[in-house]
């Protein structure tokens, strides 16, 4: 298949052919939206790589209160045990999250502990924005990380004072929606666009007019849509029949650039002006080579040193290449004739850019 897609050496350049996507993928329901929890709890059973309660006194209150409520006294004496840490716990309620459904929860350690590995999260109560407790997490803790301690050296491999809990939450409460009495839908897409909010409107509407004879999608902007439930048709049961339709997507041209990694992604859109492009790295070299001189024999001189100092230049490449990016195989042939690193095609972009000739939005990350 011929079509252009090219890397340009350790740097990506994506695209991919347009192709139809579903209505389902490209945008959602603004009536029907995911909820944030958050908790604060305590992970204990671990080895010795707990929380230092010196260092972390929250942890060590924490403590106290909980063997409390279980009807353990602790006195006033201070504890010393780092078996245990202190973590923030936060998960995603669904969507008709029902009461009893279980969710995944994400532990993450607040103190100085180094892992989590080995950990049980003792049962942490989950709020929402408004304060109300919405589910309670607990179980055992599974870390991808690791860490290896000697005398002289540690390895750490991931992230081990972060971890999951594979459907560690039972949901309390249900939030209540009232989906299915909606008269009216708003959908969001995704990335906002004039062109794929127009297509996406045409296109329900034509399914609606032959199924229900009426059109009954309207596009607000270029990321909403509105919608008018058919009659006799519920609101689940209808977006059902349209979650599935076939919508030609399009996007700005852009290019996208990392310059922590090297990574380049271009767009399939991007185009570049006629340009000529010059690249080469110019590089000093200087050098003290100091020669010893000797007097005269027999006479009354001294032995000096005399300074000899090199300079040598060196200006590898520097070839000129003209680029012109009618699509996008002939931009990355274009760069690729010049034999550049990716950090150097991000300067010599980003000099296009600023020429006027790069014709698509620059992002930085």
């Amino acid at each position: 298949m011929r079509f252009a897609c090219a890397l340009l050496f350790v740097a990506a350049a994506i695209c991919s052919a347009s192709a139809a996507s579903r209505l389902k993928d490209i945008a959602t329901l603004q009536s029907a939206r995911d909820n944030l929890l958050v908790g604060y709890g305590l992970v204990v059973g671990l080895q010795g790589t707990g929380d230092g309660l010196r260092n972390s006194p929250f942890t060590e209150q924490s403590m106290k209160a909980m063997l409390s409520s279980l009807g353990i006294a602790t006195g006033s004496r201070q504890a010393r045990s780092k078996n245990l840490a202190a973590v923030i716990v936060t998960a995603k309620l669904p969507v008709f999250a029902r009461a009893g459904s279980r969710v995944d929860v994400t532990v993450s350690s607040i103190g100085d502990a180094t892992s989590l590995s080995g950990g049980t999260l003792v049962m942490t109560p989950l709020q929402g924005a408004d304060g109300e407790v919405y589910g309670a997490g607990q179980g055992a803790i599974i870390v991808s990380g690791f860490q290896a301690q000697g005398q002289a050296e540690t390895v750490t491999s991931g992230v081990p004072t972060t971890g999951r809990i594979p459907g560690g939450a039972i949901v309390e409460r249900t939030i209540e929606a009232r989906f299915g009495d909606n008269q009216h839908l708003t959908l969001q897409l995704r990335n906002p666009d004039f062109s794929t909010a127009v297509a996406l409107t045409d296109a329900i509407n034509e399914f609606s007019l032959n199924r229900y004879g009426m059109k009954p999608a309207r596009e607000q902007d270029a990321a909403t849509i509105t919608l008018t439930r058919p009659k006799g048709v519920s609101a689940a049961r209808f977006f059902a029949q349209i979650e599935n339709l076939r919508i030609e997507t399009d996007t700005a041209a852009r290019v996208v650039m990392d310059e922590r990694t090297g990574t380049v992604v271009i767009g399939q859109d991007v185009k570049v002006s006629t340009v000529a492009v010059t690249h080469g790295t110019l590089s000093v070299r200087v050098s003290e080579l100091p020669k010893i001189v000797q007097p005269e024999p027999f006479s009354d001189g001294e032995t000096a040193v005399e300074p000899n100092t090199e300079i040598t230049l060196e200006q590898p490449g520097g070839q000129i290449a003209t680029v012109a990016g009618t699509d996008l195989q002939e931009l990355v042939g274009g760069l690729n004739q010049l034999g550049v690193k990716p950090s150097d095609v991000i300067a010599i972009l980003q000099a296009i850019k600023s020429a006027g000739a790069l014709q698509a939005e620059l992002v930085l990350q």
